[in-house]
């Protein structure tokens, strides 16, 4: 098989690095996000093949021609349906030992896979197919500058909507409406998709961290969650703010001002190095002093790129240390049942061991 053999595709050289510590032949990457992070590649089908010397992008008719352009340093194999490819295509690979993506295969495709490996016809050993974990995952933790402008305008295309957006949300709306215009706001300023639908919110509906936007009526007197992202380019965005339908109450400031210190100082004190249990400790800290210790049950954030929650996480039980170049959110919240809840996202980079704020979207100041 002749292969162009990506020696400048640093992303490739890192797998194969990773080949020699976990004792591998090859990588089998079947994550779509992997596959597009590696290859460049964006069709929805298709496997990677990644050795010492050789890289296989297979794939089926579909996507032949587009995977020869999108994916250059890539040899491309056609395949078809079923997996009666596979033991031919890792014959010619010559391979033994073949690392799979554990975390993306089902039970049902991976007793496919292991049915269709046979016997090497002469000499050589029937290929083992060996369980790995994260490996392509935890190499995305890192974004390269390229990778970083394209967060940084998704960021952008969010900060920018929630801006034309927000100041006009009035009584009388429903969620559904708000999320709408939020949607059709960030489509309109370059953005490709949704990273999620997007989570409006209002009053009760707000001490529901993942409250799917619907036909409520957003009344004077109520806090509003608005939870967006975009994807531009692939790479995606998330950012969170709280708002206020009229005048705000001594309540809904007294819980939105604890919101917002215990995210500042987690934003001003997260140092390169620290693991995210310690950088949820943080701000975890803060709301616990303030007595809604109880009120805040999910993790301080999470890692953005081509998914909008990837490696490197950052809670309670996160052991993984954040490091230069690691996008993430910081994104505490108190939710209150019966009232309703305050969030308060930004997306930082971790940039000289302090983190650098991505995100500009206004916050209310009292």
């Amino acid at each position: 098989m002749s292969d162009p053999g990506p020696k400048s595709n640093p992303r490739v050289a890192a797998v194969r690095r990773l080949l020699d510590s976990e004792g591998l032949d090859c990588l089998l990457v079947s994550d779509g996000y992997n596959r597009r992070y590696l290859s460049g590649f964006t069709g929805s089908s298709g496997y990677l093949f990644i050795t010492r010397s050789q890289a296989v992008l297979a794939t089926d008719f579909r996507y032949i021609e587009q995977a020869g352009s999108q994916a250059p340093d890539f040899t491309v194999h056609r395949i078809g349906g079923r997996f009666d490819w596979l033991g031919p295509l890792l014959a010619e690979l010559d391979v033994t030992r073949v690392g799979f993506e554990s975390q993306d295969l089902s039970v049902a495709t991976f007793s496919a896979m292991e049915s269709a490996v046979t016997e090497p016809k002469g000499k050589g050993k029937k290929p083992e197919l060996v369980a790995t974990s994260n490996l392509v995952i935890k190499l995305r933790e890192v974004k390269d500058p390229a990778e970083l402008k394209l967060v940084e305008r998704a960021s952008q295309i969010a900060d920018r909507a929630f801006e034309a957006v927000a100041p006009g949300i009035a009584p009388g709306q429903t969620e559904a409406q708000v999320a709408w215009e939020l949607e059709k706001t960030m489509r309109e300023l370059g953005a490709e998709a949704l990273s999620f639908d997007v989570i409006v919110g209002a009053g009760p509906n707000g001490a529901l961290p993942h409250h799917r936007a619907d036909e409520t009526v957003i009344k004077t007197g109520d806090p509003v969650v608005i939870d967006m992202g975009c994807i531009y380019q692939g790479y995606c965005s998330d950012l969170t703010r709280t708002i206020f339908v009229g005048e705000p109450d001594e309540r809904f400031r007294d819980v939105y001002n604890i919101v917002l210190r215990a995210q500042l100082h987690a934003e001003r004190e997260v140092r390169a190095s620290m693991t995210g249990e310690e950088t949820d400790a943080l701000a975890r800290a803060v709301i616990a002093e303030a007595g809604h210790g109880d009120h805040f049950g999910h993790s301080l954030g999470h890692g953005v790129g081509l998914e909008v929650h990837e490696h490197p996480w950052v809670g309670p039980r996160a052991t993984n240390a954040l490091g230069n170049g690691m996008v993430f959110t910081v994104e505490p919240g108190i939710y209150i049942s019966g009232w309703g809840g305050v969030r308060i996202e930004d997306m930082a980079v971790m940039e000289g061991g302090k983190a650098r704020i991505l995100s500009t979207a206004s916050k209310l100041s009292f």
